[in-house]
């Protein structure tokens, strides 16, 4: 069983990293008409997008690795929830760099493999404890997605439907996490998880 579980998550690794994702929900925005952008509009909704899809590439790892050392079933299998709608995530935005004409961040497996490490370490300091870092990741997510929807441009209703949907979805995954009893992160672990998402974004979105 053991050796099973491993081949299961090295499996889980490669197709988050290398696959295409798929989505079970239609794409938001899909049945809309492309804007027409201008050449340096396109590159900066490419860099966005990109952020995005970088973040949801961490969202696997972080899931992953919580979901691996999680002591109770029940917010396992809440996380396992959760990881889904953000491979949803991952197909969308993949999907619209793809339309743009961009490529996805060339940090993908260095981050991924820091947000799992993340993880791990959050669920081993205890559900509690696991479900808070998970809660205040998803606020900061969705304080992010709101600066998107401000940055983009005003006519590209494509990328504009992804990151409103995208936004509810992390809204909801961090009142799961709350309801299953997130602990509040102390003031400086949440600084400092506010420096590392930051640099994190300005890479990517030229990366």
């Amino acid at each position: 069983m053991a050796i099973d579980r491993v081949i299961c998550e090295v499996d889980r690794v490669l197709r988050t990293l290398w696959a295409p994702a798929s989505s079970v929900r239609p794409i938001p925005g899909a049945e809309l008409p492309d804007a027409d952008l201008s050449a340096v509009e396109r590159s900066h909704v490419v860099g966005l997008m990109r952020v995005n899809h970088c973040g949801e590439v961490c969202a696997q790892a972080l899931y992953q690795g919580q979901a691996l050392t999680s002591r109770d079933f029940a917010v396992r299998e809440a996380l396992c929830v959760a990881a889904n709608e953000e491979t949803e995530h991952l197909a969308w935005t993949e999907r619209r760099i793809g339309e743009l004409g961009g490529q996805k961040s060339l940090l993908n497996p260095m981050l991924y493999a820091g947000a799992l490490s993340m993880g791990v370490a959050a669920g081993l300091l205890g559900d509690k404890w696991n479900l808070g870092f998970l809660a205040e990741t998803e606020r900061q997510v969705e304080a992010h997605l709101d600066a998107h929807l401000l940055s983009l441009p005003a006519g590209d209703e494509r990328s504009r439907a992804i990151v409103e949907q995208m936004r509810l979805d992390e809204i909801r995954h961090a009142d799961m996490a709350i309801i299953h009893g997130a602990a509040e992160l102390p003031s400086s672990i949440k600084f400092t998880m506010k420096v590392a998402a930051k640099i994190m974004t300005k890479a990517a979105y030229y990366l």
